[in-house]
């Protein structure tokens, strides 16, 4: 009789191991799943920036003309992940040999795209008549734009391509707010 008790404590030693082993597991998994959630954006943040290949260098002429180009990029939404989709469009402009502006074509009077008007050698938004020089300030003191284009960063790589840090900015502010 006193085996057969020593026996049963050990086979409920070893049930019990077992059950806070396969307990411990079925909290982790979820626990683990949540924490990548959470932590999957800051991951993305820090990795990307923003940062998106334009155009090569060689297609913006020398002469400093103005030339638009979508900005194609990835979109993530939660696991959701859509390859090259256009995100919005730039005004790249060379200024000098190695050296790019780049214009955001959103008008920050109310949101209309601004074009190119090489009659006046500048930028017009259609909607209210706003006026841009080359510079990206506004040219005309009758124009309802509170600021001038929003000039975006632009980095020159190795591989013969411009980079822009393209983000949008909220319209009809006197200020560069990030939308």
């Amino acid at each position: 009789m006193r085996m057969t008790t020593k026996a049963n404590e050990r086979r409920n030693f070893l049930k019990g191991l077992l059950a806070a082993g396969l307990g411990g597991l079925a909290v982790a998994v979820p626990t683990g799943v949540g924490l990548a959630v959470v932590i999957e954006p800051l991951r993305r943040a820090a990795v990307g920036a923003g940062w998106t290949k334009i155009a090569p260098l060689a297609a913006l002429p020398a002469d400093g003309v103005p030339r638009r180009f979508a900005v194609v990029a990835d979109r993530v939404n939660a696991w959701t992940k859509t390859p090259a989709v256009p995100v919005g469009a730039v005004y790249l402009r060379r200024t000098a040999e190695r050296q790019v502006r780049a214009f955001n074509v959103v008008c920050p009077h109310a949101g209309c795209l601004v074009d190119y008007a090489p009659a006046r050698s500048g930028f017009l938004c259609p909607c209210h008549n706003s006026a841009f020089g080359l510079d990206g300030g506004v040219s005309e003191p009758s124009s309802p734009s509170p600021r001038g284009l929003d000039e975006l960063e632009v980095e020159l790589r190795d591989d013969g391509n411009v980079w822009v840090r393209f983000q949008n900015f909220q319209s009809g502010t006197p200020g560069k707010v990030p939308a």
